[in-house]
């Protein structure tokens, strides 16, 4: 059987694609999982998005604890033999998915771009060396765990028609002598890049935090307004808040157009990127990286072309 897993269920829905695949090339079952109270609703969207079946793990705990999901994990696993787990590759997924590989003594993958079955073993790609190599690891024991990050597959389409079983179970786990003291939320601009379908990033070729405005007049011409940025421009000079941040320690996205403004193109970044539909470049350096990555590239300093580029799509658009 292959489980998939996240306390995201828009991961849940992508995972559900590529784990539906790889069961029916194994001639097994797909199913979801949820820890948690029961929520028939949810259960239903994971049938309609791929899953066979849904296991409902219950419990009353309403806050992650990674040493206690791992508790009940081990035993959904045991419960239905499973052979392949793919966990969502959250903060959450990702501790839950090493946590759980550890008390099982098996291998853990985290953070694939690829996974498929080569000669009947789970294989998996994944970006090393800050995205200048893929590895490609194969394992060799079992349960074989993955974590899987947002964006790497499509959902399915939805099929309301399909059928699936839930199942419901109560494990008693031994309680964590942890305790979570408080729960404090990381402000937030309210910007979600990974979701957005258009995006206009900045770099380092602007010289001033004020200049950043004339992105934003960019993004709000063509109907986009959400604002990326690279590394430097949030980390290290703080123009932008790190909910900005497009690259292989920020946000990877997928937006259907790019458009990248001042950045040089390190493959920090474009690991970040590197899926969008159409990537316009703007850079006055011929040279930059970032025009290998382009769809369409212009060459020529930012502050003469973006003013013209707002004016012509303003024109355009209305």
């Amino acid at each position: 059987m292959v489980l998939v897993y996240s306390d995201d269920k828009k991961i849940t829905f992508e995972l559900l694609n590529k784990g539906s695949e790889i069961a029916k090339e194994l001639g097994e079952k797909l199913t979801a999982v949820i820890i948690g109270k029961i929520d028939e609703s949810l259960s239903q969207e994971y049938i309609s998005y791929g899953a066979d079946d849904v296991f409902v793990s219950e419990t009353d705990i309403d806050t992650f604890k990674a040493e206690e999901y791992a508790n009940y994990f081990e035993n959904i696993i045991k419960e239905t033999k499973s052979e392949i787990i793919i966990i969502g590759s959250n903060k959450n997924g990702k501790e839950l998915a090493s946590r759980l590989a550890g008390r099982l003594d098996v291998g853990c993958i985290i953070d694939c771009t690829n996974i498929y079955l080569k000669d009947n073993k789970l294989t998996s790609e994944r970006v090393v060396y800050s995205g200048n190599a893929i590895a490609v690891e194969q394992f060799n024991s079992k349960p074989a765990i993955v974590t899987v990050p947002s964006k790497v597959f499509d959902p399915l389409p939805k099929d309301e028609k399909r059928k699936g079983e839930i199942i419901k179970k109560k494990f008693e786990i031994e309680k964590s002598a942890s305790k979570i003291l408080k729960v404090q939320e990381m402000k937030s601009e309210g910007v979600n890049v990974e979701d957005a379908e258009i995006i206009v990033s900045c770099g380092r070729g602007f010289k001033n935090k004020e200049d950043i405005k004339m992105i934003q007049d960019l993004a709000d011409a063509i109907k986009g307004r959400t604002v990326g940025c690279s590394r430097p421009i949030a980390a290290d000079l703080k123009w932008l808040s790190e909910d900005h941040w497009i690259g292989l320690s920020g946000h990877k996205v997928k937006p259907k157009l790019y458009i990248a403004a001042g950045i040089s193109g390190q493959i920090q970044h474009i690991a970040g990127m590197r899926d969008s539909g159409i990537i316009v470049a703007i850079n006055k350096d011929p040279e930059a990286l970032i025009f290998k990555s382009a769809d369409y590239g212009i060459v020529g300093d930012l502050y003469e072309v973006l003013p013209k580029l707002i004016s012509a799509v303003k024109e355009k658009i209305g």
